[in-house]
C-alpha cells in the first residue's frame, strides 16, 4: 500500500506539472495573439527597397525587441516534451519567429537612411550582406548560409545538367540536332484556344491521377483555367491567383513543353491544391499569423518531380521541359547569392548565366534585374523542393509507404519553416 500510494503521488504530481505547462504555454499563445498585431512587426515584403523604406521607429524596435526577447524566455521556461503535437508546433514557430525578428530589429536599429536604388543591388547598402542573411532566413528557412546555398546551387546546375543529356541521348540525336529539334513548330502554339484546350485537357487527366496520391482531393474546389491579360507579366509561363491558373500567350508562341509540370505547380496538386489544404487541415490562431515561402514555394515546385506518377511526362519532350525550367531556377540559385552576398557585377552574373543557358540573354538579364529588387526569393523554390524530396526519399525506405500517407503528414499542418517541418516527420 505504501509503495502504491508513492506512485499514485508521483502520477498526480506529473499530470500537475503537464496541465500546469499547457496551461502556461496556453497563456503565452493568447499574450502573443492579443499584442502582435500592435506590434507593427513588418509583413514579408518581395521588394528590398520597399522593406527598407519602411524601417520602424525607434520606439517601436525598442517594444518588439522587448516582446520577443520576453517571449524567448517564457518559451524557455516551457518545458516542450508536456506538450500536445499541435501545441508544439506553435511552440516551434514561435520561437523561430523570435529569434528572426529579433534578428531583423538588431540590423534595423543599425539602418541609418540612405538613397536606394533597386537597381542596385542589397550587396551595396549598410550592412548589405547581414541584411541579405536575414533575408535568405526569412524567405528560405532560418537554417540556410549563404556559402552553403551557392554550392547546392551548383551540384543543383550539375545533376538537372546530367538529366538534359540523358534526355538527348536517348532521343538519339547528336546535341546539335537536338537543340535545333527543339525549335521546331511542333513544340509551340500559337493560338491561345489550342493553350487552354491543352490546359483543360491536363486538368481532366489529373483529376484522376493526383486523386490516388494526395488527400484531399474531393475537397478542393476545381481550379479555373484562363488566359492572362496583364502584359506586364509576359515574362512569366503563367502565375496562380484566387482560384484561377492564368496562363501568359501574347506575342510569342507558348512552348507546349512546359504545359504538365506549370499546371502541377500552380493548380493541382501545387499551389491551388496546397493553399485549400491549408483551409482543411487544423491549424492554430499562431500558425495563421505566419506563411512561409520556403514551404509553399518548394511544396509547388516539388510536385513537378511527380510527373511519372501523375502522368504528364508522356514524352522525353515533356520532361526535358521540365529540366529546362529547373536549370534556370538553379542556376538563379548561384547568382542569387552572387549579386546579393558576393557582390558580382550584372557583367559577371550574366557570364554565368550564359555559362550554363545558352541563347536565352534576354531572360538572364530580366531574371538579373529580378533578384537585384527581390533577393533571396528565388531560392525558395529550389531549396524547399530538394527538401521535400529528401523527405521522400527517406519515406520510400520504411516500410508499406504510400504517396498518399507521405503526403498527408508533409500537409498535416500546413506549411512550416522547412527546418520545422523536417522534426516532425521522424
Amino acid at each position: 500500500m505504501k509503495l502504491k500510494s508513492i506512485l499514485s503521488a508521483i502520477f498526480l504530481l506529473l499530470s500537475g506539472i503537464s496541465c500546469s505547462q499547457h496551461a502556461e504555454f496556453s497563456q503565452i499563445e493568447n499574450e502573443f495573439l492579443e499584442q502582435i498585431e500592435g506590434l507593427e512587426v513588418p509583413n514579408l515584403q518581395i521588394n528590398y527597397v520597399a522593406r527598407l523604406s519602411n524601417i520602424s521607429t525607434s520606439e517601436k524596435l525598442r517594444e518588439q525587441e522587448v516582446f520577443f526577447s520576453g517571449l524567448l524566455n517564457k518559451l524557455d521556461a516551457i518545458t516542450i516534451n508536456e506538450l500536445s503535437n499541435a501545441e508544439r508546433i506553435s511552440f516551434e514557430i514561435l520561437r523561430y519567429e523570435s529569434k528572426l525578428n529579433l534578428e531583423r530589429v538588431s540590423l534595423e536599429k543599425k539602418w541609418r537612411a540612405v538613397p536606394l536604388d533597386e537597381s542596385v543591388s542589397i550587396y551595396n547598402v549598410p550592412n548589405g550582406t547581414e541584411w541579405y542573411t536575414y533575408l535568405l532566413k526569412r524567405w528560405v528557412d532560418a537554417q540556410v548560409k549563404p556559402e552553403a546555398l551557392f554550392q547546392f546551387g551548383l551540384s543543383e546546375i550539375a545533376s538537372v545538367k546530367a538529366n538534359m543529356q540523358r534526355l538527348q541521348q536517348t532521343s538519339g540525336m547528336e546535341e546539335d540536332e537536338f537543340q535545333k529539334y527543339l525549335e521546331d513548330e511542333r513544340f509551340y502554339f500559337v493560338d491561345p484556344s489550342d493553350v487552354q484546350d491543352a490546359f483543360e485537357a491536363i486538368r481532366e487527366k489529373m483529376k484522376v491521377t493526383a486523386n490516388s496520391l494526395f488527400p484531399y482531393i474531393n475537397q478542393i474546389p476545381e481550379v479555373n483555367i484562363a488566359r492572362g491579360t496583364n502584359e506586364n507579366l509576359a515574362q512569366v509561363p503563367g502565375f496562380y491567383d484566387n482560384s484561377t491558373f492564368f496562363y501568359n500567350i501574347f506575342s510569342e508562341p507558348f512552348n507546349n513543353r512546359q504545359l504538365g509540370w506549370f499546371y502541377a505547380h500552380e493548380a493541382i496538386p501545387g499551389h491551388h491544391y496546397q493553399f485549400m489544404v491549408n483551409e482543411i487541415v487544423e491549424r492554430s490562431p499562431v500558425q495563421n499569423w505566419f506563411s512561409y515561402p520556403g514551404f509553399f514555394e518548394g511544396w509547388g515546385a516539388y510536385v513537378e518531380y511527380l510527373g511519372d506518377e501523375l502522368g504528364f511526362l508522356e514524352t522525353i519532350y515533356d520532361e526535358y521541359g521540365k529540366w529546362e525550367w529547373d536549370l534556370i531556377r538553379s542556376v538563379r540559385v548561384c547568382i542569387d547569392i552572387g549579386l546579393n552576398y558576393y557582390g558580382w557585377t550584372d557583367e559577371k552574373a550574366l557570364d554565368f548565366w550564359k555559362e550554363h543557358i545558352s541563347n536565352q540573354d534576354a531572360i538572364g538579364i530580366r531574371e538579373i534585374n529580378r533578384m537585384k529588387r527581390w533577393p533571396a526569393q528565388v531560392i525558395s523554390y529550389k531549396y524547399g523542393s530538394s527538401r521535400i524530396l529528401e523527405m521522400l526519399e527517406k519515406a520510400k525506405q520504411e516500410p508499406g509507404f504510400s504517396f498518399m500517407e507521405f503526403h498527408k503528414k508533409i500537409l498535416q499542418y500546413g506549411d512550416l519553416p522547412i527546418s520545422i517541418l523536417e522534426k516532425y516527420q521522424g
